[in-house]
């Protein structure tokens, strides 16, 4: 996969490189575009166009333009993520509740998430913090560059989130953050036009 030069190649981390493949889409073979949002590479997956496309994300860029990239599955795009914390009372989980959502009030959250508050019986009590899979590095280095600590003890993942609708807790309280990315989007036609273009921004 040959990638092309960047001006500025730090201001690419977060981003995506997709690899449109085997010219079938009209492209010459082993095409690839650089930064993408992965709204943008979410809904080129959902294209029948574009379905067979590979996506990496950059995780880390060098001066001499190298980039770091994780290839990221397809299927990530359509799963959540989520980090719950669970408690033995009602009180300590509610404050953790308003904490996680003031945190994410004010600062730039990486991606929109829904917070939770959560009973599943008079002693057990839940946190939770659900998110598109695919910015789960985003999230927890958020909840880190924030030294969040909640009281209750911390699990996660995709299983995570499954284990918790298959249970239907009761959800007490909940509210929606939106996140506040630098980069917009890019959707339908402008979306599908640039994917000729190599260096996306």
């Amino acid at each position: 996969m040959k990638l092309p030069k960047l001006q500025k190649p730090d201001s690419y981390v977060g981003l995506y490189v997709v690899d449109f493949g085997d010219g079938s889409t009209g492209l010459t073979a082993g095409h690839t575009g650089v930064g993408f949002t992965a709204q943008e590479v979410a809904e080129l997956f959902e294209s029948e166009r574009f379905g067979h496309c590979k996506a990496y994300k950059i995780h880390k860029a060098y001066p001499d333009g190298r980039l770091e990239l994780k290839g990221v599955q397809k299927e990530t795009f359509q799963l959540e993520r989520g980090v719950f914390f669970l408690f033995a009372d009602i009180d300590t989980a509610r404050n953790d509740y308003k904490r996680l959502v003031k945190l994410g009030i004010e600062t730039d959250m990486p991606c929109k998430a829904t917070v939770h508050l959560a009973r599943y019986s008079d002693d057990k009590f839940a946190v939770a913090i659900i998110y598109p899979a695919e910015y789960d590095d985003e999230i927890s280095g958020w909840l880190l560059e924030h030294k969040f600590q909640s009281a209750g003890v911390a699990e996660g993942g995709i299983s995570a989130v499954t284990r918790y609708y298959d249970a239907k807790p009761e959800i007490l309280e909940r509210h929606q953050l939106w996140g506040r990315s630098s980069i917009e989007s890019r959707t339908g036609e402008e979306l599908l036009a640039s994917t000729k273009i190599a260096v996306q921004r």
